[in-house]
């Protein structure tokens, strides 16, 4: 059986830091907790579950934090959490049963992160993360903000899930980090830029992202996933700008690098529904649902885009299509990962009169302008969780649940 190092790096966390500690206690050996300021009463909270408390000088750089608290660790593995982290308990049996059978052979174990959830409580965004690493290998942090952990070897891909439970958010602290690096003439990394993008684009400066978004996938340097997402998100903030023809350019651009993915698919739905060319809305959002997810993979996946949100959409084009049965078909399938969506319910309602010659799409007081199908559009509904920065994990502008209005 493998021992294994618990290595966190923590700030203010006293709202979270036992219930992470809480969940991994009984599989983890030891616990390295590296403090860069607390105020609250955080290191009290942590010091009933280790004495290995390590108080360490906030420079701006998470990547040397990170790697100052794995070099504490004693044990065969690290394990390694932020304070918002826990392991439910299905996942504690996991990890206790892969502690106990790990063949030693393997240098690093990814874990699934089910890091955002529907307003239902549904995972809406998830992606895999080396977890637990052998602590001989000496695998290293890089990056000042939006670090990452660089790991080469036998790779093993489990089925532990680490569930993110986020209770606050830094606003603007990782574009203070960027831009203290730039005041420094420091060079940005390919990595770093497309990082910077999103931060650009989540405090609100959204023709300044987009050039650095553009910048970035003109190096031509970029991982896969993240040139696909910045294809994504310029798509998103072309639309926000009402240039569609750039809108249009990144989601075909997108599939110059793999095989389309249901987020793209569905935004050039969007893109044709916007329109009123519901035919060939419909055929993209059929396209998403026939897409497999690639597996293992380490990109960002809004899971929506992949279950429910196309068939909500194809029940709104078939709608306007005249073809009532797969209208209702779709929102049907939409409505088994949704139950209890007050929109796919009153699609279903409608319908059911429909088809049952109690109304019909004529009937202007009923339905055609009092009563609407409901789709995704801009901004009449509440958003989904916000993506983690850069990650396609929240309902984009152009596919929040509202209204479609038949004018």
């Amino acid at each position: 059986m493998i021992s294994i190092s618990l290595c966190m790096i923590v700030k203010n966390e006293a709202k979270t830091i036992a219930h992470c500690l809480e969940s991994v206690k009984y599989t983890v050996d030891e616990i390295i907790l590296v403090d860069t300021g607390s105020s609250d009463q955080t290191k009290e909270i942590a010091g009933s579950y280790t004495d290995q408390i390590f108080d360490f000088e906030w420079i701006d750089n998470f990547s040397v934090a990170r790697n100052f608290s794995f070099n504490q660790a004693k044990m065969d593995y690290i394990l390694w959490l932020d304070a918002d982290d826990v392991l439910l308990e299905e996942d504690q049996k996991k990890m206790f049963q892969l502690k106990q059978t790990l063949d030693t052979s393997v240098d690093s174990v990814t874990m699934i992160y089910n890091y955002a959830f529907d307003e239902y409580g549904n995972t809406s965004l998830s992606f895999r993360r080396n977890r637990l690493v052998k602590r001989l290998k000496n695998f290293q942090w890089h990056g000042a903000v939006h670090e990452y952990l660089a790991v080469e070897g036998n790779i093993l891909d489990s089925d532990i899930v680490v569930t993110h439970k986020r209770t606050n958010r830094q606003s603007g602290r990782n574009l203070s980090i960027f831009e203290k690096l730039l005041a420094k003439s420091e060079k940005l990394t390919p990595r770093d830029l497309y990082y910077y993008a999103n931060e650009l684009r989540d405090n609100g400066q959204l023709q300044n992202a987009a050039e650095h978004y553009q910048l970035f996938l003109d190096c031509g340097q970029g991982w896969v996933e993240d040139n696909i997402a910045a294809c994504d998100t310029l798509a998103d903030i072309f639309c926000q700008l009402g240039d569609a023809g750039k809108e249009r350019e990144f989601i075909l651009r997108s599939f110059l690098y793999d095989s389309p993915r249901a987020e793209l698919c569905c935004r050039m739905g969007y893109y044709h529904a916007r329109n009123k060319d519901y035919k060939k809305a419909s055929f993209w959002y059929e396209l998403a649902t026939n897409l497999e997810k690639p597996e293992n993979n380490c990109g960002f996946f809004n899971e929506a885009y992949w279950t429910w949100l196309p068939h909500f959409q194809l029940c709104v084009c078939f709608y306007y299509l005249g073809d009532y049965e797969k209208s209702f078909k779709h929102n049907e399938i939409a409505r088994n990962y949704r139950p209890f969506d007050q929109d796919v319910l009153r699609n279903k309602d409608v319908l059911d009169k429909i088809l049952n010659n109690v109304i019909t799409r004529s009937n202007p007081i009923s339905f055609i302008k009092g009563q609407p199908l409901r789709s995704a559009q801009i901004g009449k509904r509440q958003s989904y969780e916000r993506r983690l920065a850069g990650r396609r994990g929240e309902m984009s502008a152009a596919e929040r649940p509202g209204f479609v209005n038949e004018e």
